[in-house]
């Protein structure tokens, strides 16, 4: 080795460390200042139950099974109000009875006529056998020659006259007892009952003004509105496009507007048979969906607002991921799409077969295995396929 290679090659020993510092350097310098890898929130792929529901368009109500506004048959004044708002009530119970003192009086008159047809009728009645014991004495009389025919023709005669005088006073009584009978039902029109037990909602009227009930085709103010809030369900507006999917006794959850935080069980009591037509809106089925067991501790009021969701298809013990998982799809006609978190912590795009699908959970046909975990927080910059990422936490399908 020449003089100058070996000054060559202790100048390079010499600045050996000096380069190595600096390479040192510089990796430690990228080292800390590397961007950080995205945290991203990550859920299991697992099994469990995929239900396919429909909900109201608009906002059900709370009605009682029985709802009774009520009225007098007849007009007249009130002289009687024997209830009040909020006052629990029996069947046949008297309500409220109208000014009747003219009605009593004709039955009154009714029965006093009565009473004067029997007597007449009596007194006809003991004639008649009179005058046909005397005819048949006379018949006798005419066999032994002791009368004439003519004789004995005006005894049967004045027995059929008295006869038939019995007959028309037993009519009379039959025509008494009617007007009787009248009587009693204009002063039953007079009265309101209670159809049914339950509670007075409200009252429209006051004693000594003037009740009429409501003509055909035009509504009027009930005297009383009783309600039976024993027994209550919610009837609700249902998409006519979803319509078909609903029937009669498929499981329903309730929720009411005024009870927060709470579910109750139902079932579908009945699916109205006809499309609502209303103009402005979209076009319903009314659907009405029975409490299983009616709320004991709230106090369920008529004319709560609630909603419902019928539960008309699932699937149980299926692979399924929450539906916010999917990617948003361009196009109607394009496969649905999660990013996978691979092994190496870089993401990946794969498509997916779905199923049932609700707000919830959507059921996984094909493309993704049980324990698998997928990204939740799609709305985060920066995460899409191919970046490596941080798990952030990992949360099972609930």
């Amino acid at each position: 080795m020449t003089p100058a290679q070996q000054d060559k090659r202790n100048t390079f020993i010499r600045y050996l460390p000096w380069l190595a510092g600096l390479v040192l350097l510089a990796v430690a310098a990228w080292y800390f200042t590397r961007p950080a890898p995205l945290r991203v929130q990550l859920v299991k792929v697992e099994r469990g139950m995929v239900e396919a529901t429909v909900s109201n368009t608009r906002a059900g109500t709370v009605k009682p099974c029985r709802r009774a506004k009520l009225a007098a048959s007849s007009g007249g004044q009130i002289e009687h109000l024997l209830v009040k708002k909020g006052q629990r009530v029996k069947e046949g119970e008297v309500l409220l009875e109208l000014w009747d003192k003219d009605l009593q009086a004709q039955q009154r008159l009714a029965q006093e006529q009565l009473a004067t047809a029997q007597t007449q009728e009596q007194q006809a009645c003991v004639q008649a056998d009179l005058s046909e014991k005397e005819a048949d004495r006379a018949q006798q009389l005419k066999e032994k020659g002791f009368i004439s025919a003519e004789g004995l023709d005006q005894k049967v005669s004045a027995a059929k006259i008295s006869r038939a005088g019995c007959e028309v006073a037993r009519s009379q009584i039959e025509q008494s007892k009617s007007r009787i009978a009248v009587a009693r039902a204009g002063l039953q029109r007079m009265v309101l009952r209670a159809p049914f037990d339950g509670i007075v909602a409200d009252i429209s009227g006051e004693l000594g003004e003037y009740a009429t009930p409501s003509p055909p085709g035009i509504p009027t103010l009930p005297a009383i509105d009783l309600i039976d809030d024993r027994c209550m369900f919610v009837s609700a507006p249902i998409d006519e496009v979803d319509a078909a999917n609903i029937k009669a006794g498929q499981v329903a959850r309730i929720t009411l507007d005024a009870v927060k935080g709470k579910t109750f069980a139902g079932k579908v009591k009945r699916v109205a048979p006809y499309v609502l037509e209303i103009e402005k809106q979209a076009r319903t089925v009314e659907v009405e969906v029975a409490f299983d067991e009616p709320p004991s501790e709230e106090n369920l009021l008529v004319g709560y607002s609630a909603d419902v969701e019928i539960v008309h298809t699932s699937h149980a013990n299926v692979l399924r991921i929450p539906t916010q998982a999917l990617l948003p799809a361009q196009t109607a006609q394009e496969a649905k799409r999660v990013l996978l978190y691979g092994a190496d912590g870089v993401l990946e795009e794969r498509a997916v077969t779905t199923g049932l699908a609700n707000w919830d959970h959507t059921e996984i046909i094909s493309g993704l295995n049980e324990g698998d975990q997928i990204v939740m927080s799609l709305d985060q910059a920066g995460v899409k396929a191919g970046v490596r990422v941080q798990p952030e936490a990992s949360k099972p399908v609930k």
